[in-house]
């Protein structure tokens, strides 16, 4: 059984659908008292925290929704959203285990980090809609690193960083810099829907990122869970 940190866009196909399941089978643990794994580090790192489970649910929902898939079993959220103080293995080693899980012919949504300036890029834009100082210093600090640079620090940064939600009208300024990468080619009929709410304008990146293969999109953690919050 494995939750994993990271972000669900780095997921392949069988990994995303096989998370989804085994979260399932964890919330019943945790909720209903099923026995089955229940002295697992992976559940019991997640005792008083089924809030933060059904955000990752959430997640992947997101996720799927994103690859075309469909969740057909939503789970509700009760209670204040506290997370693991805790990892099985860190962010970054959950990189490196995907990796050797996949080789090289698998991969998610988003490819697998292979530099700091990577990971970063990969999620800047989630980083924008959440710490917009963090994102500056950021994106200066991991600039002057070297690109084969450890990059352990910053991957668990990332990871706790997205586990917070987007503040105020920060959530705005990072969908419309996402929406800047695909508007030219929507026309004005999907002009004037996105301008209805932050909701269609995301909604609307998303499928005018899909349909035109925009790559820097597709390989943004932003893409699909900034939709938990728009």
């Amino acid at each position: 059984m494995r939750i994993w940190d990271v972000p669900a866009g780095y997921l392949s196909r069988q990994s995303l659908l096989g998370e989804h399941r085994e979260l399932h089978g964890l919330h019943s643990i945790l909720v209903h008292g099923k026995r089955g794994y229940s002295r697992h580090p992976e559940t019991l790192r997640w005792v008083g925290c089924a809030a933060a489970l059904i955000r990752r649910h959430d997640l992947l929902a997101a996720e799927m929704r994103l690859r075309g898939y469909t969740d057909r079993t939503p789970l509700v959220s009760v209670g204040r959203t506290r997370w693991p103080s805790v990892f099985v293995t860190s962010p970054v080693e959950q990189y490196a285990l995907l990796k050797f899980k996949y080789g090289p012919d698998v991969s998610g949504r988003i490819r697998l980090p292979r530099t700091t300036q990577e990971l970063w890029a990969q999620h800047k834009y989630s980083v924008m809609a959440r710490d917009p100082v963090r994102y500056r210093d950021l994106g200066r600090e991991t600039a002057r690193l070297r690109a084969r640079a450890s990059f352990t620090e910053l991957a668990e940064e990332l990871t706790v960083l997205l586990r917070q939600p987007p503040r105020g009208g920060r959530l705005g300024t990072a969908v419309e810099h996402m929406w800047g990468y695909v508007s030219r080619s929507a026309d004005p009929a999907e002009r004037k829907a996105a301008r209805r709410s932050l909701a269609a304008l995301l909604r609307l990146t998303q499928q005018l990122a899909v349909r035109q293969a925009e790559r820097y999109l597709l390989a943004s953690t932003a893409l699909s869970e900034l939709s938990l919050y728009a």
